[in-house]
């Protein structure tokens, strides 16, 4: 034997000097293949078999005072009959005899159908299987059987309210066809390629340009209620530009695929354009309304007839810029217009927290706005346009318009933050009349609302429940909001035998130290407060929405709890300048989306880690989709003494590339420096930590050029970043496994330092 020591003797030996010495051994830590598999047991797509009897939607039967529903129960579905005169609940019809009647092999609790429909005096049940309609006496549980009427051919076009005429484009110019003979009759003449009557091009629609595909127009008109004239648009396409996608992953064939589709970018002129006609059937002659062309990127909708007759329409017009709004009348004889009433602001009358409804027998509106600093209900006269009162007013925010009840003058709403000491975003139903007096609340549990009214409004279907709440289902009266009927009760069992714990919701104060702000916490099943666990930022500060969840379902399925799963917590609030509460809260974020509300995350979780000391400020992520995209990219490059990793999915990183009618409502119009200065561009020589950006290459929503940008700037910035691309996807990428896994992969390996199981494939249960 030589002098030489075998290497494992070596190798012994230092280890065991390592030990001698007071040295630790320290190996990566590892997050094995049950961690991931109980992180994939809480996606959405399989944890929503844990939950049961969690919603009521109700189908209302002829008189009102009945209704069916189904629910899922331990047992399958189970359909369900509601009498409310008699308050009861029963099962709608013997599942066990219906399902025996229609063969041995269907369960009771399996039943084909979804959907049934009460016919014969409620005496049979009507459902469809396959191109069968059956019906069963519930008396003997016979069955009738009929096939299905097939639509064969449907003739192109829009029937008339009296059957008589179908309207419909060809050519570029609008028709309409006798139903009785064929005979067809040209309506307009004028119209050529790209710029013809009654079409639109639907937001979501891609050309492919390699193949020079035809498209077939999209119809868009509407027939007075007598049947004598028609609304119909001419679409002016001739300068709009397009936006592209480069398939290279094409569904046969090896050559790459172009597609193209038609999208403004803010501030841009050369946009669609619609010019609004009116066409009388009885005289074939067309009246131009005396507006100028308008843009579809802020005006949304068509005209909408007056009453019963084809008199009059009336229409919501917006400025580019969405900095005013006027309700309009439109005269069909002679296409003039009066303005009823208009609202302007400095910075921009919101579209997507507004409601109205036109009271046609009193000539009245009520109409929604933030003109006092929060969302309320006004009336106005409809023939001066003068306002007669306000309808609802204080520190809340009216959500919806339900109902309104023009014989006793009553308004039936949703609102939040009326309520005092409670979440301002948790809805809840009222009425009120319309002079303003006898505000009522209708549904009075700490909770979030979610109504559903009867044709004839007497009664609602209330559907209640917070995060840290289970759902259950009640019948209200719509006068008192007393409870008529208990309907179902959410069964969360197994949801809690996996161990799953409700998600915390919390409220911090803002970085202006006077405002409240909300969020939510999630922890992993298995949590251990001993443990120190690094923090993910759920974010997405769109001012469009609110990410942090009030409803039970939202709570339980959603991408936070499994991330939570692999050892993190997860906490998603909401800042400064996002929605649903006062116009000042709001617009904060107004010519300021690249504030992404991260000094009130940041705040947020610095005081978490000091109430919950198992929250580690040093290891802290953040990851979104979309605008959360834009915004997690940015809070690494704004913030990169905080946030040491990112993933950004979709992100719309420059907002000068982004679709139009949204940063010209948020960032102004025309187009401002600001637009520049929030570019993530610009901050590209910030990185430091971890990111990863991921785009799919079919996106249409946010053109994946967006994230291409941000890679090009990086580069030149000589920064390190990770790039996935997904082939053939679009901006929805909730339910890509591959995504999700590696979203997970990198927030183990850089914010934990763990090795993630090698290769692991998302499957749902």
């Amino acid at each position: 034997m030589t002098g030489k020591r075998p290497f494992f003797m070596v190798a012994f030996t230092v280890l065991a000097a390592l030990v001698i010495f007071g040295c630790e051994v320290k190996n990566d830590p590892i997050v094995t293949k049950g961690d991931y598999e109980r992180a994939q047991s809480f996606l959405s797509q399989n944890v929503r078999k844990l939950v049961f009897n969690s919603y009521v939607t109700p189908n209302w039967i002829k008189s009102d005072t009945s209704f069916w529903y189904m629910v899922t129960t331990r047992q399958g579905k189970q359909f369900y009959l509601a009498d409310v005169l008699n308050k009861t609940k029963n099962p709608a019809f013997d599942h066990e005899r219906l399902a025996k009647a229609l063969a041995d092999s269907i369960s009771a609790g399996d039943l084909p159908f979804n959907y049934i429909e009460f016919v014969e005096d409620n005496g049979k049940v009507q459902f469809e299987r396959s191109d069968t309609v059956y019906r069963v006496d519930l008396n003997t549980y016979e069955l009738e059987k009929e096939a299905k009427a097939k639509s064969g051919n449907r003739e192109k076009g829009v029937l008339s309210p009296d059957g008589k005429w179908r309207a419909f484009a060809k050519d570029h110019n609008l028709f309409i066809k006798s139903v009785a003979d064929g005979r067809e009759i040209q309506l307009s003449r004028d119209g050529i390629k790209n710029h013809e009557y009654g079409t639109y091009t639907p937001w979501y629609r891609i050309v492919n340009e390699s193949e020079k595909q035809a498209i077939e127009p999209a119809l868009s008109l509407s027939w007075s209620p007598d049947s004598k004239k028609i609304f119909a648009n001419k679409h002016d396409t001739r300068t709009a530009r397009k936006l592209y996608l480069w398939q290279s992953v094409p569904d046969k064939g090896f050559r790459a695929v172009s597609h193209s589709y038609e999208r403004a970018l803010p501030g841009e002129d050369s946009v669609t354009l619609e010019e609004p006609h009116i066409f009388d059937i009885a005289t074939n002659s067309t009246v131009a309304i005396d507006v100028e062309p308008y843009s579809g990127i802020c005006n949304w909708g068509n005209w909408n007839w007056f009453g019963e007759s084809s008199d009059k329409l009336y229409y919501v017009q917006r400025s580019r810029g969405f900095k005013s709004v006027a309700l309009v009348e439109a005269n069909a004889a002679n296409g003039k217009v009066r303005e009823v009433l208009k609202e302007e602001r400095e910075t921009y009358v919101n579209p997507l927290n507004f409601d109205y409804r036109l009271l046609e027998d009193t000539k009245e509106v009520i109409w929604v706005s933030e003109k006092d600093g929060w969302n309320h209900l006004y009336l106005y006269d409809w023939e001066t346009g003068e306002l007669k009162n306000q309808i609802t007013k204080g520190e809340f925010v009216v959500k919806s318009i339900y109902r309104v009840d023009e014989e006793n003058r009553k308004i039936y709403f949703t609102a939040g933050g009326r309520e005092p000491d409670r979440d301002p975003y948790l809805d809840h139903f009222y009425h009120v009349n319309f002079d303003g007096s006898e505000l009522t609340l209708l549904t009075p549990e700490p909770a979030f609302h979610d109504v559903s009214l009867s044709a004839d409004g007497a009664y609602f279907v209330d559907n209640f429940s917070r995060v840290d709440l289970a759902p259950k289902s009640v019948l209200r009266s719509s006068s008192d909001g007393s409870i008529i009927i208990e309907l179902e009760e959410a069964d969360i069992d197994d949801l809690l035998a996996t161990g799953w714990q409700y998600p915390e919701p919390f409220s911090v104060k803002a970085r202006d130290g006077e405002t409240d702000i909300y969020g939510v916490i999630y922890r992993p099943s298995n949590f251990d407060p001993s443990k120190k666990y690094p923090v993910i930022d759920g974010t997405y500060s769109g001012p469009q929405a609110v990410r942090t969840p009030k409803t039970f379902y939202r709570g339980y399925r959603n991408d936070d709890q499994p991330l939570a799963e692999l050892g993190f917590v997860v906490v998603t609030v909401d800042g400064l300048g996002t929605a649903q509460r006062s116009k000042k809260f709001h617009d904060f974020s107004y010519k300021n989306l690249g504030d992404i509300g991260s000094e009130d995350h940041i705040k947020a979780i610095k005081e978490l880690a000091q109430k919950y000391p198992y929250i580690d400020v040093e290891r802290v992520g953040i990851y979104g989709h979309s605008a959360g995209g834009y915004d997690a990219a940015r809070a690494l490059l704004k913030h990169p003494d905080f946030y040491k990793v990112g993933v950004s999915s979709a992100g719309n990183h420059d907002h000068r590339i982004a679709k139009a009618w949204w940063p010209e409502l948020y960032m102004g119009y025309p187009e401002g420096p600001e637009y520049a200065e929030q570019s993530n561009m610009k901050l590209a020589e910030n990185l430091e930590g971890k990111l990863l950006l991921v785009h799919g290459d079919m996106d249409n929503n946010v053109n994946p050029a967006e994230t291409i940008r941000l890679a090009d700037a990086l580069i030149k910035a000589n920064k390190d970043f990770d790039l996935l691309i997904l082939p053939n996807q679009t901006h929805n990428l909730g339910g890509h496994q591959y995504f999700r896994r590696k979203r997970w992969d990198y927030f183990v390996e850089n914010l934990q330092g763990a090795i993630p199981p090698k290769n692991f494939e998302i499957t749902f249960q």
